[in-house]
């Protein structure tokens, strides 16, 4: 698959990553068929889009945006971005769902930010077509697509790929396969040894974000970093990244454990490590 020959994009997943994928494509004039199997979720998907789409574009973007709840209707696409629920039972039934309904030519990528290429590929009819894809969030605003080289992932695919990533202005690292590829290996790195600075007594909050962001001149300090993320998500990548590496720096601390147990997952629900309005 040559990336001038993508026209038509898949998506299947209409949650925050999915709708964000889906919108950046068809600014870039690319035909979406974003899937997902409930309606209402793929009406709130547009209704986010449309927010985040400026009013002149508006027409253009939502001309380019088809909804569906079946995901044959990707039969035709050269492209298909899978971004369902981080969890490797689901996307792989999404995966083997997929290789039955795509063209034999079309590439299937995955947007998981921490599980294994190579095992999800596994459910794919040619892992020769299959290669991670992974947005940062949100997708509209973050440049960076992390591109992952499964060990069977060809290089025809791996090239189609970023150039697909690059003609909608995204800047793409390539990485082979290990977890937590390079982004969320570095990030929860700091976002774990933040946490057990935390934990330990050594400094507050406050301070451990204002040291990486007015010392290491980041947007966002790691403790508020994973607010946004959603610490449910922080807890599944740093265990995805303890099971897979053994290494005590991914392992989620108490303080973690607890919050995301008592449903307090970040500014998603209002409260996390801090509150929100």
């Amino acid at each position: 698959m040559n990336a001038r020959k993508i026209r038509k994009i898949g998506v299947i997943g209409a949650g925050t990553m999915g709708g964000g994928i889906a919108q950046v494509f068809a600014l870039h004039g690319y035909q979406v068929t974003l899937v997902d199997i409930d309606e209402t979720v793929l009406k709130a998907a547009l209704g986010r889009i449309k927010e985040h789409t400026r009013p002149e574009l508006w027409d253009k973007v939502s001309g380019m945006i088809a909804t569906t709840t079946d995901m044959a209707d990707v039969k035709e696409a050269d492209l298909v971005v899978e971004a369902v629920l981080e969890d490797m039972a689901v996307k792989k039934k999404v995966f083997k769902a997929l290789s039955g309904i795509c063209r034999k030519d079309a590439i299937i990528a995955t947007n998981t930010s921490a599980l294994s290429v190579n095992e999800l590929a596994r459910s794919v009819d040619n892992p020769a077509r299959f290669a991670g894809m992974h947005f940062m969030n949100p997708p509209k605003v973050m440049l960076l697509v992390e591109v992952i080289k499964g060990d069977e992932t060809s290089g025809e695919t791996v090239a189609a790929v970023m150039e697909a990533a690059g003609s909608i202005e995204k800047v793409t690292a390539l990485t082979n396969d290990s977890p937590g590829f390079i982004s969320n290996r570095l990030l929860f790195a700091l976002i774990g040894e933040a946490l057990r600075l935390l934990e330990s007594g050594a400094a507050k909050k406050e301070d451990i974000d204002i040291v990486m962001k007015f010392g290491m001149n980041h947007p966002m300090g790691p403790i508020e970093l994973a607010d946004f993320i959603g610490l449910d998500v922080c807890k599944e990548i740093m265990t995805t990244l303890y099971d897979g590496l053994k290494d005590e720096r991914y392992k989620p601390t108490a303080m973690l454990d607890a919050l995301v147990k008592e449903g307090k997952l970040g500014r998603k629900t209002k409260e996390g490590f801090y509150r929100y309005a």
